[in-house]
């Protein structure tokens, strides 16, 4: 691939805002040297305005969502992708949020320009653990762990039950709860199927992985090591 169109893929500009990047001697190897539209090089040896480029096809990113953010490209007001460079919004193809934390829970986000992995990560059938801490507006009744671990709760507009969750309860009205399955706003229709009302909502941990020292609206790209921890079934 020739580097004008690598570069664009990646978001940095269109072709035509690449190409005058490299008149402009903004791209450049790893040793400095001004690279040219026709060089021959490795994506790992590129440089623009002395930084490394993304990893190419594969980006794995964690974001720690803030409450008020929408996973949108489009919606009004503020969304996930205004956290972000904006490149990542203009990759080809672009990196999109694996699943929804809705505007009101904040937490762990991931997004990925891969639809494989995307579906891997969010595909019921592979059990991917998403563990979530909860505050409710009422105290608890004291039989919701039993019913969530059923696999027989019913969510209203449903068609199948869902499938049993762990709750831990930490006080009558904060509790962790893990789910693998992904469906729309589940743990708030979870608790309110019981006659409860979710206050505030936070992802904490996806597989083995977990936001660590993240701060809230920071992100990072994810290494291989932490693609093997997001894998692990290993729960708080």
């Amino acid at each position: 691939m020739k580097l004008v169109k690598l570069i664009a893929n990646l978001g940095y500009g269109s072709r035509k805002e690449v190409t005058a990047m490299f008149r402009e001697g903004r791209i450049t190897n790893a040793q400095g040297e001004v690279l040219y539209t026709d060089d021959q090089v490795t994506h790992d040896q590129i440089r623009i305005d002395d930084e490394p480029l993304d990893p190419p096809s594969g980006l794995l990113i964690m974001l720690h969502k803030p409450i008020g953010y929408t996973c949108s490209t489009k919606d009004q007001g503020e969304l996930i992708y205004d956290l972000l460079p904006p490149r990542f919004r203009l990759r080809s193809p672009i990196v999109a949020n694996v699943g929804r934390l809705d505007r009101e829970t904040s937490g762990l986000l991931l997004l990925t320009d891969d639809g494989v992995l995307l579906h891997r990560i969010s595909s019921p059938k592979h059990k991917l653990a998403k563990v979530y801490e909860v505050t409710l507006a009422r105290d608890m009744k004291g039989n919701e762990a039993v019913l969530f671990a059923s696999g027989t709760l019913m969510l209203e507009s449903e068609k199948e039950p869902l499938a049993p969750a762990q709750l831990t309860v930490i006080n009558s009205r904060q509790a962790r709860i893990i789910v693998t399955e992904g469906r729309y706003h589940q743990v708030r229709r979870m608790f309110a199927a019981v006659g409860n009302h979710v206050e505030t909502l936070h992802r904490s941990q996806i597989g083995g992985l977990t936001l660590g020292d993240l701060l809230v609206a920071e992100w990072r790209i994810l290494n291989d090591a932490d693609r093997l921890k997001l894998f692990e079934q290993r729960l708080m």
